[in-house]
């Protein structure tokens, strides 16, 4: 069965999920209170949806009230810098091998969790005791990766815009080299690469159209019969669906895909 939900942005890391209650009330950049699986936080509502009942990720309090929003400012510029140089003493003295990167602290007090990159698994247990005495809540120790830390840390990328990763991404999509060899970008790594490191997420987003489209052109080293005569293909340009031959003639010409006649299978 269907029905009326918010779709909204909460968390540190950006999550995306749906929620009923009273949405009555709310339109798209309101901010709200939801109830989630981690406990109470503050949201900014991107839409209203019809959804089914496996799609629904919690509960929506309420419109968020001028409390909450000043609450959610002193967590954000008091008790969360608090939190996190006191982690960082801790991790000092307990000497775990871990790079302390955010602190997020629910706006109803649940859960504090402390995001950290390692090389590999960490013994933290310690460092939780001692977290949960300091601050008689529940701790929580998320190791994540490079991208995320970018998605917690980063905002803008060379483009301009927010990081695609704060501002609309899910989650996360494989991006290969080969995207960026058939959209004719270039390969130099600083600029291919996002504020993570790692080949930037845009890539992926274009990928499936530039594969449509290259595959309604012959391969190179095909060769084809045109309109201006029978050569090898020795280039071509995907969006502008052209393609550099070589005639049987020693004459290199661009021609569109219209005009490519046939094309030879190999023998």
């Amino acid at each position: 069965m269907s029905k009326t939900a918010v779709t909204v942005r909460y968390g540190a890391t950006h999550e995306v999920g749906h929620f009923t209650g009273p949405v009555h009330n709310l339109k798209p950049w309101d901010d709200c209170v939801v109830k989630t699986s981690r406990g109470t936080e503050l949201g900014r509502v991107l839409r209203t949806s019809e959804i089914e009942d496996d799609e629904v990720s919690g509960t929506l309090i309420r419109k968020a009230t001028f409390d909450d929003l000043q609450k959610s400012r002193e967590l954000e510029n008091i008790h969360q810098e608090q939190e996190l140089k006191f982690c960082n003493e801790e991790i000092e003295r307990l000497n775990v091998p871990m790079k302390l990167i955010a602190v997020e602290h629910l706006l109803g007090d649940e859960k504090i969790i402390f995001y950290f990159t390692a090389e590999g698994r960490v013994d933290f247990r310690e460092l939780v005791k001692s977290l949960a005495k300091q601050y008689k809540t529940r701790i929580e120790m998320k190791q994540i990766g490079v991208r995320d830390e970018a998605r917690l840390l980063a905002d803008f990328e060379h483009c301009g815009r927010e990081i695609c990763c704060r501002s609309f991404m899910k989650e996360f999509q494989p991006v290969t080299m080969k995207m960026a060899k058939s959209q004719k970008t270039t390969l130099d790594p600083t600029k291919i690469s996002g504020r993570c490191g790692r080949l930037k997420c845009c890539l992926n987003f274009e990928a499936a159209v530039y594969e449509e489209m290259e595959a309604k052109l012959p391969k190179k080293g095909a060769m084809v019969v045109t309109s201006k005569g029978r050569g090898e293909v020795l280039d071509m340009d995907v969006l502008q669906q052209q393609v550099t031959v070589e005639t049987d003639g020693g004459q290199t010409i661009r021609i569109h895909a219209d005009e490519i006649l046939s094309v030879e299978e190999d023998s």
